[in-house]
């Protein structure tokens, strides 16, 4: 009977492992996966629609976050203090992984006007997430 244990543990333990031994190109492909499966519930002032694309071979992850807002200064003057913030919340809720960060994942997040012209533009890599903590 101990020894059925045993094995069973050890099975799960060796699935356990195998599962968790993903390399960093499964976990962008997973992150964007995840990520666009529950964008429908994303909350935050102005965005309407959040969306992320997967770059494999240049570990890269796009994020887009289309609003309402029309493309004129004083929208671009709100969204450069309002967006950093954003992300800097996403990043502590862990809706942008630190940990693919690390491993070299880079995100380019755009904040887009209505007419998809880009508000402002932040890129979230090892040099500079410690701005965003």
């Amino acid at each position: 009977m101990i020894k059925k244990i045993v094995q069973i543990l050890l099975i799960v333990i060796m699935a356990i492992v195998i599962i968790s031994c993903k390399n960093t190109k499964q976990k962008l492909q997973e992150y964007v996966i995840t990520y666009n499966s529950t964008a429908a519930s994303f909350k935050a002032d102005d965005v309407t629609l959040t969306t992320a694309r997967g770059y494999i071979n240049d570990d890269k992850i796009e994020l887009r976050f289309e609003t309402g807002l029309e493309q004129k200064e004083a929208n671009k003057v709100k969204a450069s203090t309002e967006f950093p913030k954003l992300l800097k919340e996403m990043i502590h809720k862990n809706q942008i992984p630190k940990e693919l960060v690390e491993e070299g994942v880079q995100f380019d997040a755009y904040f887009l006007a209505n007419d998809n012209t880009v508000l402002v533009k932040e890129v979230l890599n090892k040099e500079s997430i410690a701005e965003f903590l």
